[in-house]
């Protein structure tokens, strides 16, 4: 009876994972984080000019924006737009939400954002699980966390 019990589990066990890798293998999956704001202007122009991002694609209602290296992309639209559904036309309330941008070199990208004028919210620190970083926060209220990540100091 055990281990008929122990077959049954491990097939069991087999049969989920291979049905995960499945679902894995057939889905490549990209993420966008999109932002509904009036602030289409200065949304691009903070990316842009603060963070080095680049303009994927642009419209009077949207706009596209890539990291540096292309490797993730954040949107902005317009609230109420009439192309978009009901679910898309509500403004960003301004409040948890945030970013986190891992980099190289987190104190060299502090100065530099400094130098810019950029406001500070979190000052550069290091953080006992081994981040150094520090935050500032983009024109609709998200915060961004940039990060360099380090292991853990015994």
């Amino acid at each position: 009876m055990m281990k008929r019990m122990l077959t049954t589990l491990a097939i069991v066990c087999l049969s989920a994972t291979a049905f995960s890798q499945q679902i894995n293998n057939q889905h490549k999956m990209k993420l966008n984080v999109g932002t509904i704001t009036t602030k289409l202007a200065e949304s691009k122009a903070f990316y842009t000019n603060n963070l080095g991002f680049g303009v994927t694609f642009e419209n009077e209602f949207y706009i596209l924006l890539h990291t540096p290296n292309h490797e993730a992309e954040i949107s902005f639209l317009l609230p109420d737009h009439p192309s978009q559904q009901p679910l898309f036309h509500k403004s960003f309330l301004g409040q948890g939400m945030y970013l986190t941008i891992e980099v190289d070199d987190v104190d060299d990208f502090y100065e530099t954002l400094k130098k810019k004028g950029i406001p500070i919210k979190i000052e550069i620190r290091n953080e006992p699980w081994g981040d150094r970083h520090f935050a500032i926060e983009d024109p609709n209220g998200i915060g961004i966390d940039i990060v360099e990540y380090s292991a853990p100091q015994d």
